[in-house]
């Protein structure tokens, strides 16, 4: 439909094609995390910032941590966010009904795959998209929006636990009296009447 997005389709499959035009943007962020290797340049000490990669604090932000922190600062990035992943789906699995299921399943999903999207856009495993990455580009709107979502996600998770403290005290009611809760037993404890 625009030009533009053909230019950046060619530019995924051959950046080396037109290094200094189309493919520039591609070719620079390779560079960036591979100039990080194991440990990193330091923080602060990234070259490719410095008007080489273009966007390098909003969309291309993971490739600049790429290059001052290594290999291991973004395993650990990557670390945070399957964390996070696998913390939100268990909060859906644990909802009190299915609207929370749903919004805390759509939530997690929705930060999963942008993270996802941008990390392959900064890899050049897909095409690059323009999705800032969740938590750590730099913009105001995207961050707030996606805290607002992880506040319903914690409020979903708070409703859980509520609904889940209520069950185990009525289960522990019945243990008070040294015996255990039997489903349709509504007696109170003491001598059972005999039988004639």
């Amino acid at each position: 439909m625009e030009p533009y997005r053909l230019h950046r389709i060619l530019a995924f499959v051959d950046p080396w094609s037109d290094p200094l035009n189309t493919g520039f943007q591609a070719i620079q962020s390779v560079v960036a995390l591979g100039s990080g290797g194991i440990t990193g340049l330091g923080l602060g000490q990234s070259i490719q910032k410095y008007q080489w990669l273009p966007f390098a604090h909003t969309d291309f932000i993971f490739a600049i941590v790429g290059e001052e922190t290594g290999l291991i600062g973004t395993s650990a990035v990557l670390a945070l966010f399957a964390l996070f992943t696998y913390r939100g789906y268990r909060v859906a699995l644990k909802a009190p009904d299915a609207f929370g299921s749903l919004l805390a399943c759509g939530v997690t999903t929705w930060i999963a795959f942008q993270a996802m999207i941008n990390i392959a856009a900064v890899t050049v495993t897909l095409p690059t998209t323009g999705i800032p990455l969740p938590f750590i580009s730099y913009g105001g709107s995207s961050l707030a929006i996606t805290l607002l979502a992880v506040g319903i996600l914690m409020n979903v998770s708070t409703q859980s636990e509520k609904v889940g403290w209520i069950r185990h005290a009525s289960i522990d009611l019945g243990r008070r009296h040294g015996r255990t809760l039997v489903p349709g037993d509504r007696r109170r404890p003491g001598p059972v009447p005999e039988r004639s």
